[in-house]
């Protein structure tokens, strides 16, 4: 962490890391220069030279696409044309798809025409204020009514005699049914008796807030105005697994989310919640924020971990798991920030009042994110199991008064889905039933009259550009599969690219490392397969049967990719990763240690072909197509 911070912060500074500063660096932390090259190279924030003054950054995929059309970025670089000083790049999600088409003026979110961005880009127009929540909505999922009422949770279980409250605490997560809400699916109480069991020490809790999948983007509403339920279950966390040091790990543009979770951090120091002796215990617990310098892939746990030793981000193999040897080889607890959003009123109003809030058959709440071509985008906490058609007219019904024609459920890695299934119930089992999954939560409504395989293969470019490029299935697949489906959408498919298609889909899960890799073409191929126009324009009919989602993404998210469900389907990130199959063998089982994600997260596009020239300032504003989820133009290396 400390390098990455340290480039972090130079990059933040000087507006670049240049060979210079390496150089500096390398000498004063005692590290190989290579070292830090490889560091810049691979996380998309790092420039090696300093860009213009003013970066416009503008979301090129799946919700801000529908909202703006695929010309969108093109728009707002003719609008910026021959202005001194402004750069513009295309770039990866941004994670503000209820604003779509989103952008942002050197960080700051801002939406709007093409005109309206160029004039926030110029100064014709005041940047809109970007602090959090002065006074936070109440949710569901808050057991407190004040401020004065936070941490209750935590001041009940420590007060006393704490040890059978440690074994209780356990069983009530453990009897909720609560599962990882970021699409992994593991059962949250199973994963946190893991880690307390797993020999080793220090221990750490690490909360994965690196949500970067197209269409997600409810961890940072929690985190902007439910800091403190996220802080609390850290704690929690430490306090019944043995660990001494939190991390929440947070995506780079999030900047509204950083300063909430910074005040709480300051005032959980200052009222003894987090220190050397927790409330006075002397039992003791902190917290360490760290920012990402990006990558969707870094939602997969285990390159979060590599990302927090200082280390090119890309996914381990598994197993072993977090759990029994996570960073720097010690047992980690790992969730996202809605799972640990969870847990104080779990703990606090009981399993059996958890179980309850749920729909035909599921168990509590869920955070929906939703966008797309509904009339009012935006977080939605509903009980899980609630249906598609249900949540629909919460949101208003159809923007503009049109038909639905598909839906994707779990984010961009999950399959689309026709409207004649909008009676399924949003949760685990039914929707990969249905033949997609859950994910993270991430609803993206289709309106009639959309290109949906011009809108699949914008979703199979996201995972193009996000790969990392560590293993060759996914590097080369996911670019083969891209340059395919541009040929056919320009009227040159082909021949026999369905059948073409399929094979690689299922090579692509089968030898992929994480999650990414194994669900990068599975939304593509849901289209083919459960919509016959769209089938039709690439002169292959249509299955007869739904697509189903492949086993290893049923249960995710980097992927987002993160840990397997119970039942462990053969990935969640993206939670953020799916994970690769492997058979369950004695030695495995011994292990009882979850299986990473079913959602995926990525880095960047790895085929060197298509990087752009080197970086150096413009005079004027141009358009620099990046290849990543960062702010900045694209690398690899």
């Amino acid at each position: 962490m400390d390098l990455l911070d340290k480039m972090t912060g130079i990059q933040e500074a000087d507006g670049a890391v240049t060979d210079e500063a390496l150089r500096a660096l390398a000498k004063s932390a005692h590290v190989p220069l290579y070292r830090l090259e490889g560091l810049r190279g691979f996380y998309p924030i790092f420039r090696a030279q300093p860009g213009a003054p003013t970066q416009v950054h503008v979301c090129r995929d799946l919700a801000c696409v529908m909202a703006g059309g695929p010309g969108f970025p093109r728009r707002v670089q003719v609008a910026l044309a021959g202005v001194p000083g402004v750069e513009t790049h295309e770039v990866s999600c941004l994670g503000r798809c209820d604003s779509a088409p989103a952008c942002a003026v050197n960080g700051t979110p801002v939406s709007g025409t093409a005109q309206e961005v160029a004039a926030y880009a110029t100064g014709r127009a005041p940047l809109p204020p970007d602090p959090p929540r002065s006074e936070p909505r109440r949710w569901t999922t808050d057991p407190y009514d004040g401020a004065a009422q936070h941490y209750g949770v935590l001041r009940a279980m420590l007060s006393g005699t704490g040890a059978g409250k440690l074994d209780l605490a356990l069983d009530v997560l453990k009897a909720s049914g609560l599962r990882g809400m970021g699409g992994a699916g593991f059962p949250t109480g199973q994963k946190w008796e893991l880690t307390r069991k797993a020999p080793g020490a220090p221990k750490y809790v690490v909360c994965n807030a690196d949500e970067s999948e197209p269409g997600t983007f409810k961890d940072r509403m929690i985190l902007e105005e439910l800091p403190h339920l996220v802080i609390e279950a850290m704690v929690l966390g430490g306090w019944v697994t043995g660990a001494g040091q939190g991390i929440v790990y947070l995506r780079h543009e999030y900047g509204r989310a950083r300063k909430a979770l910074e005040e709480a951090l300051d005032h959980a120091r200052r009222t003894n919640i987090l220190g050397p002796s927790v409330l006075g215990s002397g039992w003791g617990f902190d917290i360490r924020l760290f920012v990402s310098p990006g990558g969707y892939i870094l939602g997969e746990e285990t390159a979060l971990l590599e990302a927090l030793e200082d280390k090119r981000g890309e996914p381990r193999n598994k197993p072993p798991f977090p759990t029994q040897h996570g960073l720097w080889g010690q047992p980690t607890l790992m969730n996202n920030v809605e799972t640990l959003a969870a847990v104080p009123i779990i703990l606090m109003r009981g399993a059996e009042w958890w179980i309850a809030q749920g729909r035909n058959g599921a168990k509590g709440l869920k955070f929906l994110s939703v966008s797309g071509d509904v009339a009012v985008p935006g977080v939605y906490c509903v009980p899980l199991g609630t249906t598609v058609a249900e949540l629909l007219a919460l949101c208003g019904g159809m923007a503009d008064g049109k038909r639905l024609y598909a839906f994707a459920p779990g984010g961009a890695s999950s399959n689309f889905l026709p409207a004649s299934q909008r009676d399924v119930p949003l949760d685990f089992q039914p929707l990969q039933q249905a033949g997609s999954m859950l994910g993270s939560g991430a609803v993206v409504f289709v309106a009639e009259g959309r290109d949906l395989l011009a809108l699949g293969s914008n979703v199979l470019r996201f995972f193009r550009n996000e790969s990392c490029g560590k293993c060759v299935p996914c590097r080369v697949g996911t670019e083969k599969a891209s340059a395919w489906m541009e040929r056919a959408l320009a009227g040159n498919a082909p021949p026999g690219l369905v059948p073409r298609l399929r094979e690689l889909g299922a090579t692509l899960a089968q030898t992929s490392i994480c999650g990414l890799g194994q669900i990068a073409l599975q939304p593509l191929l849901s289209v083919v397969a459960n919509f016959p126009a769209e089938a039709a324009k690439l002169g292959e009919p249509a299955r007869q049967t739904p697509a189903k989602a492949p086993a290893s993404a049923a249960g995710k998210s980097a992927r987002r990719p993160k840990s397997k469900p119970a039942a462990r389907p053969a990935a969640g990130k993206p939670t953020r990763g799916a994970q690769k199959v492997v058979p369950k063998t004695a030695a495995r089982k011994a292990q009882a240690s979850p299986k990473p994600a079913a959602k995926p997260k990525a880095g960047r596009k790895a085929a060197p072909k298509s990087r752009p020239a080197a970086k150096r300032p413009a005079k004027s504003a141009r358009l620099v197509t990046r290849t990543a989820r960062s702010t900045t133009p694209a690398k690899r290396k």
